[in-house]
């Protein structure tokens, strides 16, 4: 499954409001790049667009519309990730931000980039795995289901041993490698 298409919350690009000036696409596309930069409070060594929960950065007038996807609809940090992208914008000179919560399509594990996967597993956390057979409509909340060994980020052996079903957050679980004997996390797929 690939990444979702860069559009307006409703699917098509935001409408000019009559009367009102449009933010500059320049202004549009630094907003972009502020938003892009933030990082996620539970997997600070990810962006957001690293993560694939930055689905669109929009303008309706001079207000910035930033559209985020929570990576499953009871996620406590998209309170804190809302306030962190309003708060940097701020920061960036854009004073009127609106963050809108997204839920469709939902998000899963396959919207993670490459550059993305490669800082999980340089901070010692093993990414997920791709996710078989996306269908539409609603998506199956699975936490664990037994596939293939999770590779250690450390010393890249197979030979991993799960050994809690959560971690610091929900959406990780630990494993301990038998053959470097180093602990670390897994990012679940969903």
């Amino acid at each position: 499954m690939s990444r979702p298409a860069q559009t307006g919350s409703s699917g098509r690009p935001a409408a000019r409001l009559a009367g009102v000036p449009r933010l500059a696409a320049d202004s549009l596309a630094r907003a972009r790049e502020v938003a892009q930069s933030v990082p996620d409070p539970e997997l600070p060594m990810v962006t957001l667009d690293d993560l694939g929960i930055l689905r669109d950065v929009t303008a309706e007038g001079d207000r910035v519309i930033v559209s985020l996807t929570p990576t499953y609809s009871g996620c406590p940090a998209i309170a804190e990730i809302r306030a962190d992208v309003t708060r940097r914008l701020a920061a960036a000179g854009f004073a009127d931000v609106e963050v809108r919560t997204v839920l469709s399509p939902p998000w899963t594990t396959d919207f993670i980039s490459a550059a993305g996967r490669r800082k999980l597993a340089e901070a010692g956390i093993a990414p997920p795995r791709s996710v078989p057979n996306a269908v539409d409509g609603p998506v199956p909340l699975t936490l664990f289901t037994p596939g293939p060994p999770v590779a250690c980020p450390v010393c890249g052996s197979a030979d991993t041993q799960r050994s809690a079903a959560f971690s610091g957050t929900a959406c990780k679980d630990l494993y301990r490698c038998r053959a470097c004997a180093e602990p670390f996390e897994h990012v679940k797929e969903i």
